[in-house]
């Protein structure tokens, strides 16, 4: 009789745990394939679900490359000598008279204008000749404008014009270069790599910065790294530009079977892969190599494209499907180009799954046998 307890007691236990392990469910890093093709539009859900293919990478491929556009591009070096707004001007004018001359005091035939200040409209004004603009001049220029300014005053002048180079056309450097500041756009640094030389370099990877540029209301960027590659890049800088340096902000989530974290970019382009290999790689004992997703908003025209829905509005949900266990889906992995905001996404295997009901029913069991050794 206590024996036939004992095993009525067991099965009792037994029931109950398992009918709680059902209920609760198995412990797991997020939904599984099934679930997630449940949710795609083919079925009723919401989200486009598409396997990576050659051409399916075709459509979707859109490398991040940064550049500047001919504007910047073309604009010419700044003359090393050119006056600016804001600059300061020495003028020395020699007059060839012997008595009464028009500048000098008390007879001197030799007169200087010193510190004499470029205005915000570009102009100076030298006495007897008035406002003249000294503005986009170079020192030889400003010269003949004063002399013939002053000849019909005095005979013959002679003018010499000085030049405190840098003054007023500087540039602003910010963000992570080694000395951010102000740095006048003098003979050693008139185009975008000698200012960044000037103020200190930058410490951070080449691949993973941006160097941006903002003229007027327009901002342009490039990758240091291209900076240092192609000297087209190297563009000339104008009085009042404004150098940002920082860090590649792009990112993507990865999640599930692998590493779980929020990834930078550490480079222009990034390939499926080459994110998984950022994170660590598949998990060999939980990762379903055949459910790797890339979750992703995409634009109407691009899902169109991929679709031949004409009705499609607005950004769609997107979910990419990479076959790791093929050859070929190998390949699609590396052609496939991560993009900022991208979750990657690795479901476990089937295997994994079926390995926590093992455990689980194992630790049923287990508990099983210490309550009815509790009963006797």
């Amino acid at each position: 009789m206590k024996s036939q307890t004992k095993r009525v007691v067991r099965m009792a236990v037994m029931i109950t745990l398992v009918t709680t392990v059902a209920a609760c469910g198995l412990p797991r890093s997020g939904p599984t394939k099934r679930e997630i093709y449940a949710g795609s539009v083919s079925r009723g859900g919401d989200a486009f679900i598409f396997d990576v293919t050659p051409q399916v990478n075709r459509v979707i491929s859109s490398p991040d490359n940064l550049g500047f556009s001919s504007s910047f591009a073309n604009a010419g070096v700044v003359g090393a000598d050119t006056i600016s707004a804001g600059d300061t001007l020495t003028l020395t004018v020699y007059e060839n008279v012997r008595d009464d001359p028009l500048l000098g005091n008390g007879g001197q035939r030799v007169s200087s204008l010193n510190e004499m200040q470029v205005d915000g409209d570009g102009f100076i004004f030298v006495p007897y000749a008035g406002r003249i603009r000294a503005a986009g001049q170079t020192p030889e220029s400003l010269r003949q404008l004063v002399t013939n300014a002053l000849q019909n005053q005095t005979p013959d002048p002679q003018v010499l014009v000085q030049r405190v180079a840098g003054d007023g056309a500087t540039v602003s450097v910010t963000g992570t270069a080694g000395a951010a500041g102000i740095y006048p756009l003098a003979q050693p640094s008139r185009t975008l790599l000698r200012v960044l030389s000037a103020a200190g370099g930058v410490a951070s990877e080449p691949t993973a910065t941006i160097v941006r540029v903002t003229r007027g209301g327009r901002t342009e960027a490039v990758r240091l790294q291209d900076l240092y590659d192609n000297p087209a890049l190297d563009i000339a800088l104008r009085n009042g530009d404004r150098i940002t340096v920082e860090r590649d902000r792009r990112q993507f989530t990865a999640l599930g079977a692998t590493g779980q974290q929020v990834v930078p970019f550490e480079r222009a382009n990034l390939s499926a892969l080459e994110a998984i290999a950022q994170v660590g790689g598949l998990q060999t004992n939980l990762a379903d190599p055949k459910g790797v997703f890339v979750f992703r908003n995409e634009t109407a025209r691009t899902v169109q494209a991929l679709t031949g829905r004409p009705d499609l509005v607005g950004m769609q949900r997107v979910a990419y499907v990479l076959n790791l266990t093929e050859p070929s889906g190998m390949f699609e992995a590396r052609d496939f180009q991560v993009q900022d905001g991208d979750t990657i996404y690795v479901t476990e295997a089937p295997f994994a799954q079926w390995t926590k009901t093992v455990q689980a029913i194992l630790g049923t069991s287990n508990a099983v046998t210490s309550v009815s050794n509790v009963g006797q």
